[in-house]
């Protein structure tokens, strides 16, 4: 490039939004001229002054001096050459102005700190509250899983009795038409009969012993008429208590879902305004440093370009002069560390293999233990977990003193094969059609929405490298980042069916048994 190189000012079209100044010059964002200082060289493309960067020697123009000394002489002619409030007055009036907007901004950045102090102790009364309705909601639907189960009793008690009686009533009704019969003949007809003497006495006999036992059975009759009529009150009674029940939980289920609403709106109430302030504070806290900065910067660069240009040539000359020298010591370096990277490198590849070797050989070694521990771990886990099922039939499933995120029938547990034949990493557990799902344990949501084969699905990070996985899911009443309490509702099971729940608990990525809960030690899971 010559000596001298000439530069210009460009200004480019004015931004949406923004006029003309004083003085017929386009005004930037803060009310300077927009500029960009371009090079009139072989280039055939424009190169910007980026904001901010000082011009220094062969990052911008080659040559000496002169070059730098004139670009600077026509930037500060250009601006010495607007008028004078152009230059002065409208910097410091829009100075003033950010500056008193930036203040305004930050009073309103505090009023919505104070509202979302309240917002939260709000939003906190309404997590305890949905906490209590959900563990109410829980015993409500124990409940009406055992006045199911009574209702179902009593149904077939019901039907049992009334086959027995449908049966003791024909017996009795052939016995007693039989009996009709004889008693219509007079005595002085059966001496008539065309039977000997000794069938008519025999007949007469087993009329005598017949009478007593049918009038046991019609009482025996009577008493199962009126259990039947016992039965069936008591079925009318678990019938009533049921539909109070259904009631009830449907009544809960509906105090939940205005209560979720209610946090959801509470979340996104001052959200989106507190947003928009913090971005506006940030435009004119960047508006403001500009303008104090733009004269100041102008004239440093022309300072450091002079310095720059005297100080490039002494550079350059002791630059070459150890670049020679460096060349020449790394090429002897080069060829030293040539010669013993290859030797380094085959002895290095020979111990690599040997390690390979014993590595891969210990690696299937604690595989395999650790496979079979697993699998004896579990197998026990299943046993104990079966064993203290049996003893308590009707209380909730639960893990390790830990409530399972939904009520319901524990299908499935850790270790077992699951309906595909597959080792189950988790448990399954039968719920009832729309049941709530809560939180097992406290923590953050990292995941909420579907997945692949599974649905619906939330993952909950507890911390200690704890993290819950809870599937099969019919709706999501939170969202991923928001941290919830042990015990309170995050989503409802599907509303139809038998819908089962998937749970599945990891530590430091690893499935592990959810009957050792949360106080587990460190060690993989299956899978």
């Amino acid at each position: 490039m010559a000596r001298g190189v000439p530069f210009a000012l460009e200004s480019p079209s004015p931004p949406r939004g923004e006029g003309r100044g004083e003085g017929g010059a386009w005004r930037g964002v803060a009310g300077i001229p927009a500029l960009r200082l371009t090079s009139r060289s072989a280039s055939p493309s424009p190169s910007p002054l980026p904001r901010g960067e000082r011009v220094s020697a062969g990052e911008r123009v080659s040559g000496t001096g002169e070059g730098f000394l004139a670009g600077f002489v026509v930037i500060a002619g250009l601006i010495l050459a607007q008028p004078a409030n152009a230059q002065s007055e409208a910097p410091k009036d829009t100075l003033k102005r950010v500056e008193q907007q930036l203040q305004t901004g930050k009073q309103r950045q505090q009023q919505l700190e104070r509202q979302s102090q309240a917002l939260q102790t709000e939003l906190d009364d309404l997590r305890g509250r949905l906490i209590a309705l959900a563990d109410q909601a829980r015993g409500q639907e124990q409940s009406l899983d055992q006045l199911e189960d009574s209702l179902a009793a009593l149904e077939a008690e019901e039907r049992e009795r009334s086959a027995g009686l449908d049966a003791e009533r024909q017996q009795i009704a052939t016995l007693l038409a039989a009996l009709q019969r004889l008693a219509r003949i007079p005595p002085e007809a059966a001496l008539a009969r065309p039977e000997s003497p000794v069938d008519t006495l025999r007949s007469a006999l087993l009329l005598r012993d017949a009478v007593p036992a049918l009038k046991a059975r019609a009482d025996a009759l009577a008493q199962a008429l009126t259990a039947l009529a016992d039965t069936r009150g008591k079925l009318v009674d678990q019938r009533a208590k049921a539909l109070a029940a259904r009631v009830s939980l449907s009544e809960k289920q509906d105090e939940m879902n205005r209560l979720i609403a209610r946090r959801e709106e509470l979340s996104r109430q001052t959200e989106e305004e507190r947003v928009q302030v913090g971005q506006r504070m940030a435009d004119l806290s960047g508006q403001a440093t500009d303008l104090r900065q733009l004269m100041e910067r102008i004239e440093a660069e022309r300072r450091a370009a002079i310095e720059a240009a005297a100080r490039r040539e002494a550079e350059r000359r002791e630059a070459e002069r150890k670049e020679a020298a460096r060349r020449e010591a790394e090429k002897r370096e080069a060829e030293r560390r040539l010669a013993a990277q290859k030797e380094a490198e085959r002895k290095a590849a020979e111990r690599k293999l040997a390690e390979l070797r014993a590595a891969e050989q210990k690696v299937a070694e604690e595989k395999a233990a650790e496979e079979k521990r697993a699998k004896d771990e579990a197998a026990r886990e299943a046993a104990r977990e079966r064993e203290l099922a049996a003893k308590s039939p009707d209380g909730p499933p639960a893990v390790a003193g830990m409530v399972l995120p939904a009520a319901g029938k524990l299908t499935t547990r850790f270790g077992e094969a699951d309906r595909f034949g597959a080792t189950s990493r988790g448990v399954t557990v039968q719920t009832r059609p729309g049941a709530a799902v809560v939180a097992p344990r406290g923590g953050t949501i990292v995941f909420a929405g579907p997945f692949k084969g599974y649905g619906l699905i939330l993952i909950v990070e507890h911390g200690n490298g704890y993290h819950s996985l809870i599937a099969g899911l019919g709706r999501i009443d939170t969202a991923v980042g928001r941290k919830v309490a042990s015990g309170e509702p995050l989503a409802v099971m599907p509303p139809d069916g038998n819908p089962d729940l998937y749970f599945e608990l990891r530590r430091n990525g690893q499935p592990i048994n959810p009957q050792r809960g949360f106080g587990a030690p460190e060690g993989k899971g299956q899978g």
